[in-house]
């Protein structure tokens, strides 16, 4: 309890000035605030040995440091590579049966949304789903059911039951 009480005081005696020094290097607050984060994360992992350091403040402001330019090369990185490759063609939105398929899965309860996902978008068996959510065949055929039925309702389509055999 007592590392956890000293990283505590540690922790509030010295996040504004190593959050202050992340933004000034960035100039993102949000980007300074997430590295100090993390670093801050990283430095409670290893509280035991970094606690021991003359200037534990010093290892989470390098360890931001860091990170926030780790984060800036990545974005450096990728807008290079998107100016070399090109612009992305745009995808088209979803369809207007996507949508609305989308929006009735989101009315029927989550067990039948699962299998009617897993089985059906995902392509699992039954035996698969069944693994999957930890349930029998015969829960993952009912919740197929069931879920068909009321989506059924929800879309006003006419669904056929098929033969599980």
């Amino acid at each position: 309890m007592l590392d956890a009480e000293d990283f505590d005081e540690f922790y509030r005696s010295t996040r504004v000035r190593v959050s202050a020094y992340v933004y000034a290097l960035t100039g993102d607050l949000t980007e300074a605030q997430d590295a100090t984060q993390d670093a801050y994360a990283r430095a409670w992992e290893r509280w035991a040995k970094v606690r021991t350091y003359d200037s534990p403040e010093a290892w989470v402001r390098t360890v931001a440091r860091r990170l926030a330019t780790n984060r800036w090369r990545k974005a450096l990185s990728r807008a290079v590579a998107h100016r070399r490759h090109g612009l992305v063609e745009s995808v088209p939105g979803p369809t207007e049966n996507v949508v609305a398929i989308t929006a009735a899965l989101r009315q029927i309860v989550e067990p039948q949304r699962v299998a009617i996902v897993l089985h059906y978008l995902m392509g699992l068996t039954i035996a698969q789903v069944a693994r999957e959510t930890g349930v029998p065949e015969g829960t993952v055929k009912a919740r197929l059911s069931r879920g068909r039925a009321a989506l059924s309702g929800l879309l006003s389509i006419d669904v056929k039951e098929p033969d599980h055999a």
